[in-house]
């Protein structure tokens, strides 16, 4: 193994990391909501067009379902508390653009780094272009869906059901953009939810 990253892993990586180290570095700086999301789409955008527009841009790597309230209300561990305070759900423009995060950013964000190369990576860490897309392992399906439940914290067990789900749907059409339709209906889904019912515990 010549080392653990190769050039082409990038584009699926990128977006991903942009996105954790706003989620550190953000909150460090005390920006007004509204500026907090603007910066989020500009920064991860960016990295998105920027870094991983060849791999958007193949039709053959791009093209539902959503989790119910009974199941979003099942949290196991611990009691999940917002990051979206009440300076943002009070500012139009900041609660607009964290709807549109939700639906529009974070699938595509997500989707290439844990569907599109985190499987293919742990099947052949040399060089996933030798992988085709919607290859799984059992060690890669459960590793995956493990750590995409992990990142979900006290709703981790629902995390866990949506890893599963767009494993398998992964694995059966082998399409990203199917993924990342699902995986956008589900956040639509539960923003739309969070914003009628004043469910905020959910962001």
């Amino acid at each position: 193994m010549k080392g653990i990253l190769a050039r082409h892993d990038l584009p699926w990586i990128a977006p991903f990391a942009a996105f954790l180290l706003l989620l550190a570095v953000l909150p460090r700086l005390d920006l007004a909501p509204r500026w907090a999301e603007a910066a989020r789409w500009l920064v991860v955008g960016g990295v998105l067009l920027a870094v991983s527009r060849p791999v958007l841009d193949r039709p053959d790597l791009l093209s539902d379902g959503y989790r119910t309230s009974a199941l979003f209300s099942n949290g196991i561990v611990g009691r999940p508390e917002s990051s979206f305070g009440e300076a943002g759900r009070s500012d139009p423009v900041a609660l607009a653009l964290r709807f549109a995060r939700a639906a529009l950013l974070v699938p595509v964000v997500e989707e290439l780094f844990w569907r599109g190369w985190l499987p293919r990576w742990i099947v052949d860490p040399e060089d996933i272009r030798r992988v085709p897309m919607g290859t799984f392992t059992t060690v890669a399906f459960w590793i995956s869906a493990v750590l995409f439940a992990s990142e979900h914290g006290s709703w981790w067990e629902v995390g866990l059901a949506a890893g599963v789900l767009y494993n398998w749907w992964m694995r059966r059409t082998r399409s990203l953009g199917d993924c990342i339709l699902a995986h956008a209906v589900t956040n639509a889904c539960l923003s739309a939810w969070v914003v009628a019912g004043g469910r905020w515990e959910y962001w």
